[in-house]
């Protein structure tokens, strides 16, 4: 979940490396550092806390003529946030970043102080510069020794390692944390562990694949695969343009993803809608066949799309359906049947607990789906078929069109099972496509709208906690509004069905319990108002959001008359992202990037 970028050319390589750290330090921001090798001399610089703090200490510092240089900004895994457990880590000659989790990093330390080596973090990265310098000192050429301290790490891992003994090439491996390596026309080299760092710098990279390692040098890129074997690159095309990762004049990266989700929606259905079908060209009709079952696995925001999903392909497309979060499904021992298809959902494409099940249900023989907002991502290339949703770049660590761009995906691929196995009408098929054309519209933020919420948003700054509740449809998307809240505010809050309040948390209820309250006029609105009358009898602060008028609420908010529940969704998710971006924002936190989150999860 840290990111990386590496640099090898003649051009200011302190500028490239921080500008390529800029584009992702979402990923991670505990700390950040960068090593420069150049005239066969390192320097190095490293810094706590965001990546200003880095740049304030490498002001007097210049660059100029060749030179190899890496840098890192880093979430935490092994050992607290301090400017030692900062990478590059060194060696005695040598730097070296990771991102991922080397699992028997223990046992290498060991055997390596054994020999005299002297660690200085607390960090599992350590042990690579370390273990690479051992055997080099044991008589290994460079890059053999590389070859062979790969060979020994278990888990998972992007690297990139200088060292002066070939002090103008970049060593690099991968094994389950995304790496991108670019050259451009002057035959400069880049890397970078997301698209984000190498947009504008070079126009061909290479999405290596696990288990994939090598090197770049003047004269051009060695690459091969686990078994040594030489592996010829493979070049794919980069978008020029960093605009759509700028901030166009918003506060936050957050409040611009949420303002351009009619756009993106718009994207994501492009090409996708007939009068009376769905179309999913990237889609083998195959696929289907012999599937009596949808399995949906994801982790956060996503496993909340998934939920969300569910009631759809039952509803609609008549499929019985399970929800599993990934980190629990990778241990319960689970019964994976080869008549399910098994859809995995992630924004990155990375997500670590997510890609574990999706490599699970392969090797267990069933048919694989990834529903992704990255191309190319592990996943994208792990799975049997892949939907893109199309959302584009998203900076803004509390997912927002990620989570609108999937619902709409597995809204339509519920409608795609449904037509596929004959399970619906024609008229009910072409009542649900004009409901999705209608979507774009419905997600866009009115002037008003936001004024209301921003000015409501101070009454909710304090209390001991939020309940976010809903019915059906309504409850996974209440427990989407209560993360959201969490992650950017830090205040408690969960999500709950309405129905199940009474069974244990109205006990909680008085007037500084504030409940949200998910009232769709379309979706057992009697039922879901019973439930908060009854909060309401309880002094619970009631803040409703519906097109109905609820006049025992303290608080409302209202939203467009729609005739189905599911406009009703999409415009209810926009008032929750909202409503948790105005509070934080009051509170003083820094929405794009919330304490101790990062945006592409790659560990355990």
């Amino acid at each position: 979940m840290c990111g990386i970028v590496g640099y090898l050319g003649k051009h200011d390589t302190k500028a490239i490396l921080l500008d390529g750290l800029k584009e992702l330090e979402y990923r991670g921001y505990d700390s950040a550092g960068i090593a420069v090798l150049q005239a066969e001399e390192f320097s190095y610089f490293k810094a706590v806390g965001k990546l200003a703090n880095l740049e304030a200490k490498t002001a007097d510092f210049t660059t100029s003529g060749f030179a190899a240089g890496i840098g890192h900004t880093r979430w935490a895994t092994h050992g607290k946030p301090t400017e030692i457990n900062a990478h590059p880590h060194l060696g005695d000659a040598s730097y070296v970043v990771h991102n991922g989790i080397i699992e028997n990093y223990q046992e290498l330390k060991n055997a390596l102080i054994s020999e005299g080596a002297h660690f200085l973090s607390q960090t599992d990265t350590e042990v690579i510069v370390h273990l690479f310098e051992s055997l080099l000192n044991g008589g290994l050429k460079p890059f053999d020794a590389f070859r062979e301290t790969v060979s020994r790490l278990k888990g998972a891992y992007a690297i990139l390692l200088v060292t002066k003994q070939m002090p103008e090439t970049i060593f690099f491996a991968k094994h389950g944390s995304p790496m991108i390596v670019g050259v451009n026309e002057s035959d400069e080299k880049f890397f970078g562990s997301s698209d984000a760092a190498l947009i504008g710098k070079c126009h061909r990279v290479i999405y290596l694949e696990d288990g994939q390692l090598g090197f770049v040098s003047r004269t051009g890129i060695h690459l091969e695969d686990a078994h040594a074997a030489a592996v010829v690159p493979h070049f794919a095309s980069l978008p020029e343009s960093k605009l759509s990762a700028q901030k166009e004049g918003f506060r936050f990266f957050m409040e611009k993803e949420i303002y351009e989700q009619s756009e993106v929606l718009s994207d994501t259905l492009i090409g996708r809608l007939a009068e009376d079908a769905i179309l999913f060209d990237e889609l083998n009709p195959s696929l289907l066949e012999g599937i009596n079952e949808i399995k949906l696995c994801a982790c956060g925001t996503s496993y909340h799309a998934a939920l969300a999903s569910s009631y759809l392909f039952e509803r609609l497309g008549k499929i019985r359906t399970s929800v599993e979060i990934a980190s629990e499904l990778r241990y319960k021992e689970p019964l994976l049947c080869t008549d399910t298809l098994f859809v995995v959902i992630s924004q990155s494409g990375e997500t670590a607990d997510t890609l574990e099940t999706l490599k699970m249900a392969k090797a267990a023989g069933l048919k694989t789906l990834v529903v992704c907002n990255v191309d190319n991502s592990s996943m994208v290339r792990e799975a049997d078929a892949a939907i893109l949703t199309r959302a584009g770049i998203e900076k803004g660590v509390a997912s927002t069109k990620a989570f609108a761009t999937q619902m709409a995906v597995l809204w339509m691929f519920s409608l795609y099972v449904a037509q596929t196995k004959d399970t619906i009408d024609a008229e009910t098929l072409r009542k649900q496509i004009g409901l999705l054309r209608e979507v774009p519209a419905v997600v866009r933020v009115h002037d008003d709208l936001h004024e209301r919420i921003r000015r409501l948003s101070k009454r909710y700054l304090h209390g001991h906690g939020f309940f976010f509740i809903g019915r059906d449809i309504f409850f996974p998307l209440a427990l989407e509004g209560a993360l959201k809240l969490k992650e950017i505010s830090y205040l408690h809050a969960e999500g709950y069905p309405s129905g199940e309040m009474k069974h244990g948390p109205i006990a909680l209820a008085d007037p500084e319990l504030f409940t949200i309250a998910l009232m769709p006029k379309n979706l057992l609105y009697d039922k879901t108002k019973s439930n908060v009358e009854e909060l309401s009898a309880r002094d619970a602060t009631i803040c409703a959001i519906s097109d109905v008028p609820f006049e025992k609420a303290d608080d409302f908010i209202p939203i467009a008359a729609h005739d189905h529940y599911m406009l009703e969704f999409f415009e209810t998710m926009v008032v929750l992202q909202l409503l948790s971006m105005e509070i934080a924002i009051r509170l003083g936190n820094d929405v794009d990037m919330p304490r101790n989150l990062a945006k592409s999860v790659t560990v355990e």
